[in-house]
């Protein structure tokens, strides 16, 4: 059993630190070959993003109550795929960078506990050591284990059954991106039958970069499942891939409140503002003056039919 004077968990995942597109600490990071790196003008607005979420956000939806905190998954980079895209691919380098954005939240006098579930081991490592690494260092709750990072977690706030893992399936289409989500559900609550086990209130999953929400209601409330939006921007990766490339990332974090009468989220959902508008100048500054002339027109096309009736 948690404590239960503690009625908010807030969620983030998806930091990808290491990336040199997704969030970096503000201030930079020393490397291990001696050298310094200092984030682009997009990490910057990433962290101004996380900054509005932390102190802001969070306070106002949390009413100022304490809070626990849950990292699902794939906080740091890795060496994957064969990209290029990293700050540094030396691991210790890209501990030290998560290090930095997550120990301020992790020690904030509001949070009340801190719980880290692994991701996936192309950015984490094999059996999602290097995210044990990090959860060590940053002194997550132990599991029954004694690991500090966890493949899933079940957690119970003030009575609800909340179900925590990183993975679930994706999809090419914004027209099936519900199918995954509310299939996660239905699994969960025909496996829970099948044992005769409690299902879950709530479900939480992440990977897939982009937030959504399923509800249903039951006998004891609504039944809510939910994917992370992230803190990594477009990678080369994302580029190619259908969905991704059509659309702007997901940047934010979602907090779960238990209120008086049920189980529910807050989420915190933004975009970085597209890329700009290359050519066109002329296109939109001769719409711009047929717009003009047409007002114009018209104001003295109204002109005239006012001079009309006061003559007559």
């Amino acid at each position: 059993m948690t404590d239960r004077r503690v009625r908010n968990i807030v969620v983030v995942s998806d930091l990808h630190a290491g990336c040199r597109v997704a969030i970096c600490p503000r201030d930079g990071i020393d490397l291990d070959d001696g050298g310094h790196y200092r984030p682009s003008g997009l990490q910057t607005k990433l962290c101004d993003l996380w900054d509005h979420f932390h102190h802001e956000f969070v306070p106002r939806v949390t009413y100022g109550e304490p809070w626990h905190l849950v990292v699902n998954g794939d906080a740091i980079d890795g060496t994957h795929h064969g990209s290029v895209t990293q700050v540094s691919q030396n691991i210790e380098d890209q501990v030290d960078m998560a290090t930095a954005i997550l120990s301020p939240i992790v020690n904030h006098h509001k949070c009340a506990g801190y719980y880290h579930i692994r991701g996936t081991e192309a950015h984490v490592g094999k059996s999602g050591q290097y995210e044990e690494q990090l959860a060590k260092r940053l002194g997550a709750t132990k599991d029954e284990h004694n690991r500090y990072a966890r493949w899933l977690m079940w957690f119970n706030l003030c009575g609800y059954r909340i179900h925590f893992t990183h993975h679930i399936g994706t999809t090419g289409s914004s027209a099936y991106e519900a199918t995954a989500v509310w299939k996660e559900l239905v699994e969960m609550f025909t496996e829970a039958g099948r044992w005769g086990d409690q299902p879950p209130h709530m479900i939480v999953r992440s990977h897939r970069h982009r937030f959504i929400e399923c509800r249903s209601m039951g006998a004891h409330g609504f039944i809510n499942t939910f994917t992370t939006p992230a803190w990594q921007l477009k990678t080369p990766f994302s580029h190619k891939i259908p969905g991704a490339r059509t659309s702007e990332p997901q940047i934010g974090g979602v907090v779960i409140r238990a209120g008086d009468e049920d189980l529910y989220i807050r989420p915190f959902v933004h975009r970085i503002e597209p890329p700009k508008t290359e050519g066109g100048r002329e296109w939109a500054e001769e719409q711009a003056s047929k717009s003009r002339t047409r007002s114009g027109s018209r104001n003295s096309t109204g002109s005239r039919r006012s001079r009309s009736r006061a003559k007559a």
